[in-house]
């Protein structure tokens, strides 16, 4: 209960407002540029609201992008994707919450187009706070493709709005068994939304986020 109050209390009091910008916003202050990042609320309340309480929480403050995963060279699975995939401060299994239930991209309707935020995860309702960053379409990612022998699909819960080039350049960078030769760490994670909205994403997230 007392994380709960805190989530709660880090939306009204910590959320920069940006009134020109009618959604949710996410910026990660990376060693190689900043990322925007559009989150879609309505759409994956669970996953989003999941995302908040570690931003808000500065848990991916002092984390890292340390894994790329290239369609010509993937290392650990036959299935091509392209992503680049980010781990909280304390490392990939960071895990202050719990794992949430995985919103199916069949029930939220959003893809794993350029660009798409996405959990990363092991079975189905086992993500907490790595996720990835789709850097080309990857189809084989949604709910029915076969990157996961599960055929679920991992949750998408936003899109890359502005510094796609960023995440290109960390792409691209050198790599040995898909691990990044020198990790791009995250300096601050800055969320921002129009006031008009504040009470929305409360009332959304005091509603799907678990108050144990």
């Amino acid at each position: 209960m007392v994380q709960h109050t805190l989530f709660l209390l880090l939306i009204a009091t910590e959320v920069a407002p940006a009134a020109a910008d009618p959604g949710v916003v996410v910026r990660f202050e990376t060693s190689k540029g900043n990322i925007d990042a559009r989150l879609a609320l309505s759409d994956a309340p669970v996953t989003v609201c999941n995302f908040l309480r570690y931003a808000l929480g500065a848990h991916y403050d002092g984390g890292r992008f340390f894994r790329t995963v290239r369609s010509n060279e993937n290392a650990s699975n036959p299935v091509p994707i392209d992503v680049i995939q980010l781990e909280a401060r304390d490392g990939e299994e960071h895990d202050a919450f719990g794992p949430i239930p995985l919103e199916r991209t069949s029930v939220t309707g959003l893809t794993h187009r350029t660009g798409a935020l996405s959990m990363a995860r092991w079975g189905p309702d086992t993500a907490t706070s790595s996720f990835s960053i789709v850097v080309k379409p990857s189809p084989a990612m949604d709910f029915g493709g076969t990157r996961n022998g599960d055929g679920q699909g991992f949750a998408v819960f936003g899109y890359v709005i502005r510094g796609m080039d960023v995440v290109r350049a960390i792409h691209r960078s050198p790599a040995v068994a898909e691990k990044l030769r020198e990790p791009v760490a995250i300096r601050r994670t800055v969320v921002s939304n129009a006031p008009k909205i504040r009470e929305s994403i409360r009332k959304t997230c005091s509603s799907v986020v678990s108050t144990n």
